[in-house]
Formats: C-alpha cells, sequence, structure tokens
C-alpha cells in the first residue's frame, strides 16, 4: 500500500492528507498493520510521516539500548517496557513511535483493556530516540520536545554522529551530555543507569 522506496536519501516521507482524508484512530492502526515494514507516525496536523525501516547498524543500537532497559525493567518490577513498533496515541492527537519507552503498571493498568491492543491513548512516562545517519537532529529535537508538552516526564535523544545525549524534562532546560560514558534515569527510572559503550 506505501510506496516501496520513500526517497534517494532515505529520508522520512511526509503524507498531507486532511481535509481530502481524515483517518479514524482505528483506520490508522489497521493502515500500520499493512505496512510492518515502515514505521508510520501520525503528527498533531493529521500528516503521516512514513519512516523506512533503520539501518543494520542502528537497529543494533536500538536493541542494545531496549536490552539495558528491559533487564533493568524486571529487575525493577515497577513499570512495563516498549520497543520501537510500539505506538503511542498522545493527548495533542499525534500519534509516536519512540525507539523505547517505559512507564508505569500504575499508568499502563489505567488503560482499558480493549485500548492497549491499539495505539494506547497515554503518554509514557520515558521514551529515548536515537539518531541515524538519516535523522535531522532538529525535528528530533522537535519531536523530544512534543513528548514533554504531552506528559512525558523524561526523555533522552541519543545523537550517535556527535557523541552527545540531549535530556528532556518538564520546565527544566535542556541538558546536553558531550560523549557521556553513562547515563542516570533518576528519579524517573529509579537506578538504571544506561551504558553507552555498546551504544555509540
Amino acid at each position: 500500500m506505501i510506496p516501496t522506496t520513500l526517497s534517494t536519501e532515505n529520508t522520512p516521507l511526509v503524507l498531507q492528507m486532511s481535509p481530502a482524508l481524515d483517518m479514524t484512530d482505528e483506520q490508522f492502526f489497521a493502515l500500520c498493520q499493512l505496512n510492518r515494514d515502515y514505521r508510520i507516525e501520525r503528527n498533531p496536523k493529521g500528516e503521516l510521516i512514513i519512516m523506512p525501516p533503520a539501518g543494520s547498524e542502528t537497529g543494533n543500537r536500538n536493541f542494545k539500548l531496549s536490552q539495558q532497559l528491559a533487564n533493568w525493567t524486571d529487575d525493577n518490577g515497577t513499570g512495563i517496557g516498549f520497543d520501537s513498533s510500539t505506538g503511542f496515541k498522545l493527548p495533542n492527537g499525534a500519534d509516536r513511535s519512540p525507539d523505547a519507552a517505559w512507564m508505569t503498571l500504575e499508568k499502563w493498568n489505567s488503560i482499558p483493556q480493549e485500548q492497549r491492543i491499539r495505539f494506547a491513548p497515554i503518554a509514557p512516562n520515558f521514551v529515548v530516540e536515537i539518531r541515524s545517519p538519516s535523522d535531522q537532529l532538529q525535528s528530533l529535537q522537535d519531536k523530544l520536545k512534543e513528548y514533554i508538552d504531552n506528559g512525558v516526564k523524561l526523555g533522552w535523544l541519543i545523537d550517535r554522529k556527535n557523541h552527545r545525549v540531549y535530556i528532556y524534562r518538564p520546565q527544566i532546560e535542556v541538558e546536553c551530555l558531550e560523549n557521556p560514558t553513562t547515563v542516570i534515569g533518576d528519579p524517573v527510572l529509579p537506578g538504571f543507569i544506561l551504558q553507552m559503550n555498546t551504544i555509540w
């Protein structure tokens, strides 16, 4: 259904939908299920952002990050983690899929069962995005700001190209770490320390 080639530069394709076509949440979810080879997001204006699959190296780094977060989640026991194929319906109407996410069990249990099988209408407590070679830094920074504006308590943007980690929190200026060896998740992720040697 979605074109097999997005662009020669492997950058996201943006499709304007409104007012010609306004998809319901159910239709958008069905579209994503029919096109599993792509990560499809929807911004607050209803535009579709269609992203190609991650390159092998970026996919490996996503896997390593998710592995560390999953191990901590199992040990901590207070929340639930999600991988990059998970979509969330944010309060501003956008549908987003961070590279990894986490939320408390209390928040997860507040979501009706029938809403969990689609894109849960809730913002996670924590999100992380890893910049791939084709990603525009500004667009990812805008996305992290959107997460925070919609209820996320902690967001990390990992810029592998420049060995920087941008840390986003509500009502606090963005912090930039230069080539850190670890990134600490307290207090949102108490005791979680991301080891960066497998991410860079």
